[in-house]
């Protein structure tokens, strides 16, 4: 068999990457491939081959999208009290949690699945440490279609945050078989290997059909925000969407979506500082409360989005953020009890740890503004607080409320002793853009084993849409690197 030959190395099987995704996806990476370092990733993202109505009615037929907008007027009003007079922007939130599996992930694996059932794949494989395995799991169940993931679960003792281990019994109940994996770099190799033997279908969180299909979030937005004003008697849009970035398939998706109902909202990404934890360090994996959502994936993947398991990631943030704000964990946790105790929605922490920031947020903004946090996700037993909170005094982490200026990640998480004291802190974007472009110079040195001297016009205008910034920008950066 041909499997008895090949070389199974981490070296060879990622060598073999391009062409275990293309017999995995349908899709030939290379065609899009153009400059030195420029791609066509408008040209990728319509190899999907579904109209943007298509992709609705296939989610709608899935059970997914169509959420409820939420406006959390008792939020709004505790907000405004924090406030200056006439400050104290409305909340609403887009309840996600709503869908098939319980989050927005289920619109990334309604349009995956379909396409790996329409080519005729037996079976699907995602490479994810939670919730999209989950949406993947329900998708592939109702399609008929075997489904395996591979969960980067556990340190080396084999030890597992209670938030993870409900993910996994979440998948596991929708169905699928659950490889669990400690933390470090086998994820992806693991899930190429999984991917070769089967011949199963990539369901990867970052493929165009994942991040077309967060698009449809978007634009669902617009509307309902639209709908609410026009009742109220002069329609308008948000003035400001909040989104939980990680990856960064949900801000690409969603800011795609807005643009496409013609939505000039800004684009604020939010992430749980998680600073000073190093995400693939076994001995502090289990320091940090938050298995997504937070700086360990939202800094990496913004600034080299191509680290992912596919040969060209279509989540590619700095294309669309407008601003960057970090929450503590203290903060999100607060927020977390907040939410349900005063507005009657118990959601996991995913979606507040926008809602944290958009308080913050709007207590800078003028009462008639909107700001729209856009997902909620589904919660559960490990899921909770308590399990979470008692997991990180089991590791050392001392719990206490006080001023969340003062959490030290991996040490402390500090609940706000006010809900004046909730802040969302910016963060530099144009460092990260900068960052962006010298990984860019990085990697063409060492796969060309020259010194580059000088990018081609291609080269230059593809990173000005990388950043989102003029070529003069992006000159300016090249002329501190070359």
């Amino acid at each position: 068999m041909r499997g008895d030959t090949r070389d199974m190395s981490y070296q060879a099987v990622f060598a073999r990457k391009n062409e275990i995704l293309k017999q995995a996806t349908g899709i030939d990476f290379s065609r899009f491939e153009s400059g030195s370092i420029a791609f066509d990733y408008e040209g990728m993202m319509n190899s999907v081959g579904y109209s943007f109505e298509e992709i609705k009615e296939i989610q709608q037929l899935q059970g997914v999208g169509k959420t409820p907008m939420i406006e959390l007027r008792n939020i709004t009003a505790l907000t405004r009290k924090c406030a200056k007079p006439g400050m104290g922007a409305r909340i609403f939130v887009k309840d996600e949690s709503a869908n098939r599996s319980g989050s927005f992930k289920d619109r990334r694996a309604a349009t995956a699945v379909h396409q790996a059932k329409k080519l005729g794949y037996k079976g699907v494989v995602a490479a994810t440490s939670g919730n999209y395995g989950a949406a993947v799991a329900s998708q592939a169940a109702t399609g008929g279609l075997d489904c395996i993931v591979v969960q980067e679960a556990f340190d080396s003792g084999k030890v597992g945050q209670p938030e993870i281990m409900e993910k996994t019994r979440k998948c596991e109940a929708y169905g699928a078989e659950v490889i669990q994996m400690t933390v470090g770099p086998e994820l992806f190799y693991k899930f190429l290997c999984v991917l070769e033997e089967t011949g199963y279908f990539s369901a990867s969180l970052y493929s165009p059909f994942g991040i077309a299909g967060v698009e449809t979030l978007g634009t669902e937005l617009v509307e309902q925000i639209r709908e609410i004003t026009a009742r109220e008697g002069l329609m308008r849009d948000p003035d400001a969407v909040i989104v939980t970035h990680a990856g960064g398939g949900n801000v690409t998706g969603t800011a795609r979506g807005l643009k496409r109902a013609g939505c000039n909202a800004k684009v604020i990404a939010a992430s749980a500082n998680l600073k000073g934890l190093h995400m693939a360090s076994d001995s502090q994996f289990n320091k940090k409360s938050f298995t997504t959502g937070h700086t360990g994936f939202g800094f990496p993947f913004a600034t080299w989005p191509d680290r992912s398991d596919m040969p060209r990631n279509a989540a590619r943030p700095l294309r669309y953020i407008d601003e960057y704000v970090l929450v503590n964990q203290g903060e999100v946790f607060y927020t977390t009890e907040l939410l349900a105790n005063i507005e009657g929605l118990e959601r996991g922490a995913a979606g507040n740890t926008s809602l944290s920031a958009a308080i913050a947020i709007a207590r800078e903004m003028p009462e008639d503004a909107i700001i729209v946090v856009q997902e909620t996700e589904y919660t559960g037993a490990g899921k909770h607080i308590q399990p979470q909170l008692s997991f990180a005094r089991q590791n050392g982490v001392e719990i206490s409320f006080g001023n969340p200026e003062d959490e030290v990640p991996g040490q402390s998480i500090i609940l706000p002793e006010h809900p004046s004291l909730l802040g969302a802190r910016p963060v530099d974007l144009d460092k990260m853009r900068a960052s962006l472009i010298r990984n860019y110079i990085n990697k063409l040195r060492e796969d060309t084993g020259e010194d580059v001297k000088k990018l081609s016009e291609e080269d230059i205008n593809f990173l000005a849409e990388e950043t989102n910034q003029t070529t003069e920008f992006v000159g300016k950066i090249l002329a501190d690197l070359l």
